[in-house]
């Protein structure tokens, strides 16, 4: 299933702690998930960021959304309690109780930023299908999806020799062919196929052998071209690698994965290059905070 909004979890939420008594956010996380028969595959997604999966950011958002309207308090720590509002508006039985509906309650509308008087119709106020983390994450995955377009039609435009050199200095840069001489471009002529030459690890044990194709961005590899290659290499105790700026065919796909050959096409090209810094240049930086619990719990001890 698919995993819920954080909205949509303010109605379980506050059900499993209609009790009135104190519950762990461990028992809430597991409640949320029986409620909604999450997966195990449901539950491990992770952020684009890789920091957190989507369904603890989105859990936690709906917490303090829900301790921001006053419907729950927390006396310590990870654990929770429904208060008087909480119960009247579960009494009410809505359907979803989402971001719009708990701009009803003053302190909400002051954690939004919102100071004009109350309304009784808040649909244009907030999205209520996003937390902030999912705002911000989407945002940076379309800058990196644009920034990674540019840079290809950057790539493109380098001579075939130079887009050589490019791979072979990317790789350099991810920590391959480190030391003096590991990463070299073969000659131009009579290379049989083979672009280019890097060292597997620092002391040399294991050779990688490159083949760079700068095409046309809407081309596409096919079968044949990898099979060349794998032909180039056979016999030379080395792996292969084949690099392009456009995209492999399902054949060839198939063929390089049975001859344990890695491809890389223009995407997964762009992504290393912004991964590791090459050819980009920092913008700007946000640094997304959290409370250390690890400090405070030094002054528990």
């Amino acid at each position: 299933m698919e995993l819920p909004k954080y909205y949509e979890m303010h109605k379980p939420f506050l059900e499993y702690l209609k009790d009135g008594q104190l519950h762990t956010l461990k028992e809430l996380k597991q409640y949320v998930s029986r409620y909604f028969n999450l997966t195990e595959e449901s539950l491990s997604e992770m952020l684009p960021s890789g920091r957190q999966t989507v369904f603890v950011n989105r859990i936690g958002w709906a917490r303090t959304y829900l301790k921001k309207a006053g419907l729950i308090d927390s006396p310590e720590r990870a654990i929770f309690t429904i208060t008087s509002d909480g119960l009247e508006v579960l009494n009410e039985n809505l359907p979803v109780i989402d971001s719009n509906y708990l701009m009803r309650f003053e302190s909400f509308r002051e954690f939004q930023g919102v100071v004009s008087e109350k309304k009784t119709n808040w649909d244009t106020s907030i999205n209520t299908n996003d937390t902030p983390d999912d705002t911000f994450e989407d945002s940076f995955r379309k800058i990196n999806k644009s920034l990674a377009d540019d840079l290809l039609v950057e790539v493109v435009k380098l001579s075939p020799i130079a887009f050589e050199q490019m791979v072979i200095d990317l790789l350099s840069k991810m920590g391959y062919g480190a030391f003096e001489n590991a990463g070299k471009t073969t000659s131009i002529t009579g290379d049989e196929g083979i672009d280019g030459i890097i060292m597997e690890d620092k002391l040399g044990f294991n050779l990688i052998y490159i083949q760079a194709k700068r095409w046309a961005l809407s081309s596409s590899v096919g079968r044949p071209d990898v099979q060349s290659f794998v032909g180039a290499i056979s016999g030379k105790g080395g792996k292969g690698l084949f690099v392009t700026t456009s995209k492999f065919s399902k054949q060839a796909s198939e063929y390089a994965n049975h001859q344990h050959v890695i491809l890389i096409d223009g995407e997964k090209l762009a992504k290393l290059m912004i991964e590791h810094n090459f050819g980009v240049a920092v913008k700007k930086v946000f640094e997304i905070k959290a409370i250390d619990t690890d400090v405070f719990n030094e002054y528990l001890e």
